[in-house]
């Protein structure tokens, strides 16, 4: 999936091929993989871990913000990271 991980100044990192993102969710985390349904949440201040096509995790500490995961692309805006 393509996945972007924007806060207000630049972004910080962007993937054709990401596997899986664990997001901090309001009321926990949540995992989204390939083919997830169509969905936006609040985020909270935590930890995204992703997964890319080696499998190979990259973890963001970000604070509050939002995701949206349509079609296979995952855009994740923060207010820092």
């Amino acid at each position: 999936m393509v996945l972007h991980i924007i806060t207000p100044e630049k972004t910080l990192y962007s993937s054709e091929s990401a596997n899986s993102v664990i997001c901090p969710g309001m009321d926990g985390s949540f995992q989204l993989l390939n083919n997830h349904s169509a969905m936006v949440s609040a985020l909270k201040k935590g930890k995204v871990v992703v997964a890319d096509d080696t499998n190979k995790a990259l973890e963001f500490n970000i604070g509050s913000g939002l995701v949206e995961c349509y079609n296979n692309l995952v855009n994740i805006l923060v207010e820092e990271a």
